[in-house]
């Protein structure tokens, strides 16, 4: 077969070479053993998000840079959803300016009415109807929050803050990070201007796990510890925004406590998370998600971030995920779910898992960078599967033979 050079193994290469680095030299400036370096060139080990973030880190060079985001859609209907994204880049960068093109605004609860669908497409992994609802709807709520004062304000900020949210999450998962990155710094600022509570958590959340992903893990914990001192004052009362900010900025904490290597501390954060969701008692917030079963498919991630495939599959035979899950959590739980396999050495269950992600969230599949590493190592791993998981890689975008 012939050198995939899209790979992430060959970009690091090529990176490391750019960067004048020999692997020993990387190893050293990326706290990275030389012998996973080695592998993951060799394209005899996956490189992980924790080694994505730490390599990228002491290469100077972005995450995407490593892994070729965002990837070109194949032909077909997510050409168009691609080409939504200059729209939603333009509107963010339109935020405090009232919106011309809108001469009528509707009433609040009329507008209210099609936030609420957006947030459902975001939650059921929807990303071409986002495509099609976010850009007009972002221009109309906009005008709104310019137009109006006091609570009517206040409302047509929170409603920005779920439309902000709707294209972070498009964003990311279609691989445009500066973008992602630009919808949180907007749906700070449309929390702060609002004083909702949950969305300044959620600004906090993302913000934090823009700095995780980057593999500045010790800036991320600091600062998510921070943001858990102003609320702690105020878990007495029982109030549920205070408990979900609360449980999902220690779920973040645990990521980043994972990607540093530190499993005990991480394992500390998802305690926390997992007696703040049992006090909380339900899993019907609609922002972040936070309750018993997203605790559950957090703690499958976290074992999966530190390399236990063991502890992630005994993990989820624990876990049952009621059918009205958002299924943009549970299509990304079963991604982990086959990085866990493979990790345990089930190249079946691994690929089967892949399949059933993209059942459930296919457009989220398809453009994930794990994804696509999994597929890759599944391909390498076996020859009498490679026409099988060939396949899938087309449908992936993955067009170089593996």
């Amino acid at each position: 077969m012939s050198e995939d050079r899209a790979s992430v193994a060959a970009r690091v290469k090529q990176a490391r070479i750019l960067g004048g680095l020999t692997q020993k030299q990387l190893a050293a400036k990326s706290n990275v053993s030389l012998g996973l370096i080695r592998a993951v060139e060799q394209k005899k080990a996956t490189a992980t998000p924790a080694f994505l973030g730490a390599v990228s880190k002491a290469l100077r060079v972005s995450v995407n840079d490593l892994t070729g985001q965002p990837y070109p859609p194949p032909p077909g209907e997510d050409t168009e959803l691609h080409a939504a994204i200059s729209v939603l880049r333009t509107e963010l960068a339109a935020y405090d300016i009232d919106n011309a093109y809108v001469p009528y605004l509707r009433s609040l609860p009329q507008i209210a009415a099609d936030v609420e669908k957006v947030c459902r497409y975001r939650r059921a992994a929807s990303f071409h109807k986002l495509g099609d609802a976010l850009p007009s709807l972002l221009g109309e709520v906009r005008a709104a929050v310019h137009r109006t004062s006091g609570r009517d304000r206040e409302q047509a900020l929170t409603l920005l803050c779920e439309l902000y949210y709707a294209a972070h999450s498009l964003a990311h998962k279609l691989g445009y990070a500066d973008l992602a990155a630009l919808a949180i710094d907007r749906i700070s600022w449309a929390a702060n201007e609002s004083g909702h509570g949950l969305w300044i958590a959620t600004g906090q959340f993302q913000r934090a796990a823009i700095l995780t992903s980057g593999g500045d893990w010790n800036s991320s914990l600091r600062f998510l510890e921070r943001c858990r001192s102003d609320i702690e004052p105020r878990l007495g009362t029982g109030r549920r925004q205070d408990l979900i900010a609360w449980g999902g900025l220690h779920l973040q904490s645990g990521l980043a406590a994972s990607r540093s290597g530190n499993r005990g501390l991480a394992d500390m954060h998802l305690d926390e998370a997992r007696q703040t969701a049992e006090r909380l008692g339900d899993d019907r917030d609609p922002i972040l998600s936070f309750g018993p079963t997203n605790v559950g498919i957090w703690s499958v991630a976290l074992a999966v971030e530190a390399m236990d495939g063991t502890e992630a599959l005994n993990r989820a035979q624990a876990l049952t995920i009621p059918t009205d899950a958002p299924k943009e959590r549970v299509g990304h739980h079963y991604m982990d779910m086959s990085r866990a396999y493979l990790l345990h050495g089930d190249r079946g269950r691994a690929f089967e898992a892949l399949r059933t992600a993209k059942a459930i969230a296919p457009t989220q599949t398809r453009y994930n960078p794990m994804v696509h590493e999994t597929v890759r190592a599944l391909a390498r791993a076996e020859a009498r599967t490679v026409e099988t998981v060939h396949g899938f890689a087309v449908w992936c975008g993955i067009a170089e033979r593996l």
